[in-house]
């Protein structure tokens, strides 16, 4: 018997890739005298696809449109309204004092435009801002006049004569083009002010850089830089930021390259930051170790946050600073909505120094009197400790303030060194042993 045969097989056609705009895919295959489908057929099937394309004369949007992630998780995203003419407040309407409107009217300038009225309100309640704009849009106006501002509302003492040069507002640009036109911006503003302007970049010898930071008694106030000629001036010991209160990163993306990343975190590494400690004990130490703190604290030393992970920590905690006759005030999310804006308005007005608190206030109190932040509840994430660390050393703060962290469990320590890789930068570790009324170590 003979065995049967396979049938013969047919060859099947390779499916044929399609390199449209939207992606590859892959069309039906087409057999043996069938011809390109019909024009027709085609427009229909770009009709189901259109392609995405933008008004003319209008970008895709980049930085804004990128929702929370491209932002930045610190910064909320606000659009520009319409910049039509002749509507929105007036730079007076705005608050602005009234030597930075005569500098406004020495440089023929009269509303605001859209970035300006979205960035001024935002940044004279202190806050920090990523602002992205169409060139000419005002966004050199937008941080400098608000910032001005912060700067003649909170007069310091000047610093020394013989001292380098301690400008309490700092901007650094990527060119020395882009230095001498902002430049010229800021001297018509400050003029009528009496706040002096100074320029530097690089390009020449060393004494040059200090010829540029001369000015007269109290000397520079604002001084908008090239990232090489401050790096250079900061070695050389020719400017100092210690009273450093604002700064600005002009033209930030580009600032933000590789071929800058270097000089930027020099020149931060040189202005004050609130200085972060530590304290690695067991969970029954804690209590002792944060009485000890508030009762060694000076009167004058400035108000005390202190931070619990739950409302029941901070009633309790509050129970025992009753006992222990420390005047303070609560704050958690337990209380009415008018109990804690009755809270928050006494706290920031002075009346009592020390709030015990969630992570309520770790967002929404803007204060300049806080000079100490007691973390008493380690954070759950990066975030929550940066919003608490960010309630010290604010704009118009006396000192640059200090932050406290009792470490009591392993996971901690995680977080710690997540912390010390984000700021790359080893922190202070202060073991701390109790036994009996013993001192902490």
């Amino acid at each position: 018997m003979r065995p049967a045969t396979p049938a013969p097989s047919r060859a099947r056609a390779p499916r044929r890739p399609c390199h449209s705009p939207w992606g590859p895919r892959l069309l039906p295959r087409r057999r043996r005298g069938e011809g390109a489908p019909p024009a027709a057929e085609k427009g229909e099937r770009r009709e189901r696809h259109p392609r995405r394309t933008h008004p003319p004369g209008v970008a895709p949007p980049r930085l804004c449109g990128a929702g929370r992630t491209g932002a930045g998780a610190a910064f909320r995203r606000h659009r520009a309204p319409p910049a039509e003419a002749g509507q929105g407040p007036t730079f007076a309407e705005l608050g602005l004092q009234p030597a930075l409107l005569a500098g406004l009217e020495r440089l023929s300038i009269g509303r605001p435009t859209a970035v300006q009225r979205l960035a001024i309100p935002a940044l004279r309640r202190g806050r920090s801002a990523l602002c992205a704009a169409e060139t000419g849009s005002g966004k050199t106006l937008a941080y400098l006049l608000p910032l001005l501002e912060r700067l003649l509302g909170r007069p310091e003492a000047p610093a020394e004569a013989a001292g380098p040069a301690a400008p309490r507002g700092l901007v650094v640009l990527p060119s020395r083009e882009l230095a001498a036109q902002v430049g010229a911006v800021a001297a018509a503003l400050c003029a009528p002010a009496g706040l002096a302007v100074r320029g530097l970049t690089g390009g020449g010898a060393a004494g040059g850089l200090r010829r540029q930071l001369r000015a007269p008694p109290p000397g520079p106030a604002v001084l908008l830089g090239t990232p090489g000629a401050l790096r250079e001036a900061l070695r050389r010991r020719f400017l100092a930021l210690e009273r450093l209160r604002w700064m600005v990163l002009d033209e930030a993306d580009l600032l933000m390259d590789e071929s800058f990343t270097e000089l930027l975190e020099e020149i931060l590494a040189h202005a004050p930051l609130a200085a972060g400690k530590f304290v690695r004990l067991k969970g029954r130490d804690k209590l002792p170790e944060l009485l000890q703190l508030l009762k060694e604290r000076p009167s004058s030393g400035g108000a005390v946050l202190i931070f619990c992970n739950s409302a029941s920590t901070v009633n309790w905690l509050g129970y025992i600073l009753d006992d222990h006759k420390i005047k303070h005030l609560r704050l958690q999310g337990q209380m009415s909505a008018a109990a804690r804006a009755g809270i928050f308005a006494s706290f920031q007005k002075g009346d009592v120094s020390v709030l015990v608190c969630t992570d309520l206030a770790s967002r929404g109190l803007d204060t300049s009197s806080v000079q100490l932040v007691v973390n008493y509840d380690f954070p759950d994430t990066l975030q929550d400790y940066l919003h608490r660390a960010g309630r010290v050393g604010r704009v118009g703060s006396k000192a640059p303030g200090a932050v406290v962290s009792f470490v009591t469990h392993r996971w901690d320590v995680d977080l710690v060194r997540k912390i010390e890789t984000f700021i790359q930068r080893t922190l202070d570790w202060v073991p701390v042993n109790y036994s009996g009324n013993e001192k902490a170590q």
